[in-house]
């Protein structure tokens, strides 16, 4: 992880750049701890989620042992208080979406106030690839974004979606031509450190009141049912497969 404040905006990156930013439970932490910081900040005005190299966020590490190891406290609850940051903070999130939002990484995306996407960019919940099911609150914020019947598509089908149709879903709010990217992120950034904050905060209060009303519960769910997928053996399978990099074949057990 890289955490570090640029005037008067928190930027947390993160930087495994070699496995696609896939989260663990302590980057998740590490990042959750550095919200909470911001929090009682005056001089953070504005916080920036981003991704290094060219991957927003992969998902959870499926090739580490934290999921195996401690699946129930570990790296669901550390992802769930995280997006529960975003929405709670009274101050700007911006998710610069460098890269591929995969699994998670969608979820903390679509957890930000404003989702800045490269056009090249790609959005997708993966979780059924391996037997699981969506978490880190994507089972309310990606039908309050796009409806159910899209969320359904995107978790029960894993369909990768781009980032112009992700805009045009309503799912996010920029596509920016990748060489532009870093450029719009930084004017967005600005604006919004220079903006009316307590304004913010209300809006981002009422707009959560509103429109995801349904998120703690939400984690409860997804919490309890990736509890119960962890001990299946579709996902044992899943999880060889995605080791293996071959197809799994689901049982349904």
């Amino acid at each position: 992880m890289k955490i570090e404040q640029d005037g008067a905006a928190l930027r947390i990156e993160f930087d495994r750049p070699d496995r696609l930013n896939a989260v663990t439970t302590a980057m998740l932490v590490r990042a959750g701890d550095a919200v909470e910081e911001a929090l009682a900040d005056a001089s953070v005005r504005v916080v920036v989620l981003t991704g290094a190299g060219r991957a927003f966020c992969a998902g959870a590490d499926l090739a580490g042992s934290d999921i195996e190891a401690d699946p129930d406290t570990g790296t669901i609850d550390a992802a769930n208080r995280l997006t529960r940051l975003f929405r709670d903070i009274p101050k700007p999130v911006v998710a610069a979406v460098n890269g591929p939002a995969v699994g998670v990484g969608c979820s903390f995306a679509l957890a930000a106030d404003l989702c800045v996407a490269r056009e090249s960019a790609y959005f997708l919940l993966a979780f059924a690839n391996v037997g699981l099911m969506p978490d880190g609150g994507s089972t309310a914020l990606v039908p309050a974004a796009i409806g159910r019947a899209r969320a359904a598509r995107m978790a029960m089908l894993a369909e990768r979606i781009p980032a112009p149709q992700a805009l045009e879903w309503g799912m996010i709010s920029h596509v920016v031509a990748d060489g532009d990217f870093d450029a719009e992120v930084a004017r967005l950034t600005k604006q919004l450190a220079e903006g009316p904050t307590a304004s913010f905060a209300q809006t981002k209060r009422a707009l959560a009141a509103s429109s995801l009303a349904q998120l703690d519960g939400a984690f409860e769910l997804e919490r309890a049912g990736q509890s119960s997928l962890f001990a299946t053996k579709d996902f044992a399978e899943g999880l060889a497969a995605f080791r293996a990099k071959r197809r799994p074949e689901f049982r349904g057990e």
